[in-house]
């Protein structure tokens, strides 16, 4: 009768170890789905991450093709400015042989009223 005494006080003893051992179970089941839950969190978010940088690369790449374009045709305006410069060179020499001629002018025009105002 000892024995069974002894059964029935270590009864309630073992189904209180097995309670705390399937709490802890529970508890440790719980910790792990949520950090699962975390890391399948943190993968979506970098696949979200990584689809928005491939756009930024799309309009990246598209950039560089426009800016190539703009500096292929910057390169035909080259011919253009070098024109203007060349002109603009030309007008201001000639502007000097205006200011020359005008001069010169003015001094045969001086010369004349003179040789017209003294009597013969």
């Amino acid at each position: 009768m000892a024995g069974k005494e002894e059964a029935k006080e270590r009864d309630p003893l073992a189904e209180s170890l097995n309670d705390l051992f399937t709490s802890v179970s529970t508890m440790i089941k719980g910790q792990l789905q949520g950090t699962n839950n975390l890391l399948e969190l943190l993968e979506k978010m970098n696949v979200r991450v990584a689809e928005e940088y491939k756009g930024f690369g799309d309009v990246a790449s598209g950039l560089r093709v426009y800016v190539e374009q703009l500096k292929t045709k910057s390169g035909n305006f080259d011919e253009y400015v070098q024109q203007i410069d060349a002109i603009e060179q030309q007008v201001t020499e000639f502007e000097a042989v205006i200011s020359l001629l005008d001069k010169y002018v003015s001094l045969l025009e001086s010369k004349l009223l003179s040789a017209y105002q003294t009597p013969l």
